[in-house]
């Protein structure tokens, strides 16, 4: 194989953005914060891996897992112990019947730690299991700094999080459609009751996609919530935050002035001599590959390709690959892939 280095210009790679004014991150409320990127970087963070209370934010988690268990037109009956628990609550009957999906919209939208339970309780018999089950896909995201023990996020020195792992809790949430739809309402109506999503973000944030809010006085405001600008997406979290919508705005309009998602490979397409058809030559072109950079990003790509190929080739095999790199650190690599079929009687195309 030979390599073949290509300086990419930032200017061509970002879409002709303009270069940010260098402005310092903005001071923040907040205990802990994270801003991170849909592919996982970290822009900004405050004490991020700091083990925290996180009060209702639990119910991305317990939204999650009931998620993945239950269908979304499954019948849950609710148990009088659903109506006992203290806090925000989307006001259950016991003895009523639910479906999980307005169970998932009541958690979600008006907090309701009945709803918290109710889900648990249906999907796996216990709290006891269902908070097992929480710590497993926890343990599946990364979340090396959280420990569940409930549902709902009322506090208990045996459960908490952190920043960091919120965040990547909340993009799990995102990837989810029936998850994002919900976090996504403004409001819904469910049994004649009308439920607001406490998170205002949804209308102060140019951009906003979701989140959720929570409270205790021992954990103080938390919030997390997910942004997305000209096709840049970012998750923001943050605990014992005061001011926490001006936090979340503060720090999304400093990412989205300083950080673009790209398709780095785009326009990355290469010519091979070609052996054994009648074309003499066969072409190559890149898998996507999508980065969140700083907007002044100056990369260098690295081509793996073979001298030459030898025919019969078809469309979409794999015939070397290219490696993305910034500063000398590997970002990325994609494989290079035949864009025709050669070689073979009555396939060249």
């Amino acid at each position: 194989m030979r390599k073949i280095l290509i300086l990419l210009a930032a200017a061509l790679l970002l879409n002709g953005q303009s270069l940010p004014t260098e402005t310092p991150a903005p001071e923040l409320s907040a205990d802990c914060a994270v801003l991170m990127t849909a592919d996982g970087q970290i822009l900004y963070e405050k004490n991020a891996h700091q083990r925290s209370l996180i009060a209702s934010t639990t119910k991305l988690m317990t939204a999650l897992v009931a998620a993945e268990h239950c269908s979304l037109d499954e019948t849950v009956e609710i148990p009088p112990a659903c109506c006992e628990i203290e806090g925000s609550s989307m006001y259950l009957a016991a003895g009523e019947t639910y479906t999980v999906e307005e169970l998932l919209t009541g958690l979600l939208l008006a907090s309701g730690n009945d709803a918290a339970q109710a889900l648990a309780l249906h999907c796996a018999g216990s709290e006891e299991r269902f908070a097992a089950w929480m710590n497993e896909k926890a343990a599946e995201l990364g979340m090396a700094d959280s420990h569940f023990v409930n549902p709902h996020g009322l506090d208990d020195e045996e459960h908490y999080g952190s920043a960091a792992d919120l965040a990547l809790l909340m993009a799990a949430c995102m990837e989810r459609p029936e998850l994002c739809a919900i976090l996504s309402r403004s409001g819904a109506e469910i049994h004649g009751q009308y439920y607001v999503n406490h998170n205002k973000l949804l209308w102060r944030c140019p951009g906003c996609l979701g989140g959720k809010t929570g409270y205790t006085r021992a954990a103080g405001r938390c919030l997390v919530s997910c942004c997305e600008r000209e096709g840049t997406r970012l998750y923001c979290v943050t605990l014992s935050a005061p001011e926490d919508w001006n936090d979340h705005m503060a720090l999304y309009d400093w990412g989205f002035a300083r950080y673009v998602s790209a398709d780095v490979t785009a326009q990355l397409c290469y010519t091979l001599p070609l052996f054994g058809a009648e074309e003499k030559e066969i072409r190559l072109r890149a898998d996507p590959l999508t980065l969140t950079l700083p907007k002044d990003t100056e990369l260098k790509v690295a081509a793996e390709l073979p001298p030459f190929v030898l025919a019969p080739v078809r469309a979409g095999e794999i015939g070397g690959c290219v490696h993305v790199c910034r500063d000398g650190v590997e970002l990325g690599s994609v494989p290079l892939r035949f864009t025709q079929t050669l070689g073979e009687t009555g396939k060249n195309t």
